[in-house]
């Protein structure tokens, strides 16, 4: 029972923090450097880097006495004082320096009465009680010593005022004396709803080394049950002597607290504004004679050599933070010798995109055109042909330039139909180009239907496809201007005519 009494208190601690607060050493005087990279005096927050313990070992025993009941330990009906005995340990972890938490287990027995139930009942009417316990509880730590101290304190302190209090279950068996002899009252299990406590009170702790503590409790426990006094049960003459809910009692110990670790300094007895008052004396009494760019500026660009990451950077040259000559557009010339600072392009064009010869464009345009195709007879363009347009377009991007676009027809059928669907063909073509992104002032288009065909009607369609076409001419700007945007006029939009009904037209 006591086993599984202890497993069930310790999974109700595994939620605290695990790991103690943690702070970078200054023992040795050594800040860290910010104005150098790479030497910061920093170390990662892990279990490794911590510089105090954080766990430690209690254990203690003392004299409980009995003081609201209705059978009492102080000042009992003889006006004498009867005194039991209890023992606890606990494990205890500290979270801060100022508050922790423990699993404690108490054992004892307090004596209660008229007489002790060790005597014989001296008379008829004399009564005795004794009440064995056994209680797991969950305790809070407050070090108000490290709450309360003052920053300019500089002197360590061995002394250190601790507040406890929490709640946990408790298991007992009361026993009653008189003249008739010694019997069983009352006996509670562990984990009921009843059989819940509380208790909270005060410590004195005095720091003997690194590893031990020595302290002096006081707590008051309120077990929550009328009876454990080993009155009886509650309709018995010896409960209706006080009206009390509760039987509690205090409990007076002295222990011993093992603190365990590999450090020098336990957390509990750490106080983080000692150490930050140590630092400022650390660098009041530290020599403040701060050498900045100690290797200088060789290249003259406003960044120290200590951390410049480009030494040569030439003259006039713009640079970040780090030294290094700033490239805006990332093409590999620097902006100092770029001529276009935006535009990324080749070392040899000084960081400016090569274009290629318009002529040469309106060639790669052409060959590209070649392959779309149109609806019978229309001027829409089929969508197996859109991948074709979107190269063309790409291409009049990249390398710019004005552009008219022609289109032609086989010499086969009426002349005139031919030069009409060369016309809208040529014309759909641009408009396809400008959906794609081009600008609408560098491509016009005409049609010359059949009149620059070169093979004769009677050839084979196949043959006859060489002369289908939409050919590409890079014009000169001098020459744009007196070219219209497409040679053909759009059709009107007829409106339509309502029909005027018989009977209408008689009135």
């Amino acid at each position: 029972m006591k086993l599984n009494l202890a497993i069930a208190m310790l999974a109700l601690a595994i939620p605290t923090s695990i790991f103690a607060q943690d702070s970078i050493a200054v023992s040795n005087g050594q800040y860290p450097n910010t104005f150098s990279s790479g030497s910061a005096n920093v170390s990662p927050f892990t279990d490794k880097s911590k510089r105090f313990n954080d766990w430690s070992i209690s254990v203690g025993a003392g004299v409980p006495l009995v003081q609201s009941a209705d059978l009492t330990s102080i000042k009992n009906g003889n006006g004498k004082n009867l005194f039991g005995y209890s023992a606890y340990v606990s494990i205890d972890k500290a979270i801060t320096h100022a508050f922790g938490i423990n699993l404690q287990y108490d054992r004892g027995e307090t004596r209660q009465g008229w007489f002790n139930t060790k005597d014989a009942a001296p008379d008829a009417k004399a009564v005795g009680a004794r009440t064995q316990y056994d209680a797991i509880s969950i305790l809070g730590d407050i070090n108000f010593s490290n709450l309360l101290r003052r920053v300019d304190n500089h002197s360590p302190y061995r002394w250190a005022l601790h507040g406890y209090a929490g709640i946990g279950t408790i298991a007992y068996r009361a026993y009653q004396k008189d003249a008739k002899g010694q019997r069983l009252m009352t006996e509670i299990k562990p984990f009921k709803l009843h059989s819940m406590f509380m208790q909270a009170g005060a410590g004195l702790k005095f720091k003997v080394s690194r590893r031990i503590d020595l302290e002096g409790r006081l707590m008051y426990v309120v077990t929550g049950d009328d009876e454990f006094d080993g009155g009886g049960d509650k309709y018995s003459a010896i409960n209706k002597r006080e009206e009390q809910v509760s039987d509690n009692f205090f409990n007076a110990t002295l222990g011993l607290s093992i603190k365990l670790g590999k450090h020098d300094s336990h957390l509990m007895w750490h106080d983080p504004l000692q150490e930050i008052y140590y630092k400022l004396d650390v660098l009041a009494n530290k020599n403040q004679d701060i050498e900045v760019c100690k290797k200088g500026d060789a290249d003259n660009d406003g960044v120290c050599d200590d951390w410049d990451r480009q030494l040569d950077t030439p003259a006039g040259a713009r640079v970040d933070g780090a030294g290094v000559a700033l490239d805006t557009d990332l093409d590999g010339v620097i902006d100092l010798y770029d001529k276009c600072v935006t535009v990324p392009g080749p070392v040899e064009n000084n960081g400016c995109p090569v274009q290629k010869d318009n002529n040469q464009t309106a060639v790669e345009v052409e060959k590209t055109l070649k392959d779309i195709y149109f609806n019978f007879n229309k001027a829409t363009i089929r969508p197996e042909s859109n991948s074709k347009l979107d190269l063309a377009a790409s291409i009049i991007k990249e390398n710019g330039g004005n552009y008219l676009l022609t289109g032609h027809t086989d010499s086969k059928g009426n002349a005139a139909y031919n030069l009409k669907l060369s016309r809208e063909r040529a014309a759909a073509v641009v408009s396809a180009l400008e959906s794609r992104g081009i600008n609408q002032n560098v491509l016009k288009s005409r049609g010359v239907g059949s009149a620059e065909a070169t093979v004769p009607a009677t050839a084979s369609d196949a043959e006859r496809l060489a002369d289908r076409k939409v050919t590409v001419k890079f014009i000169d700007s001098s020459e744009w201007d007196s070219i219209k945007k497409k040679d053909y006029e759009d059709a009107p939009v007829k409106k339509s005519v309502k029909k005027v009904s018989a009977k209408k037209k008689q009135k």
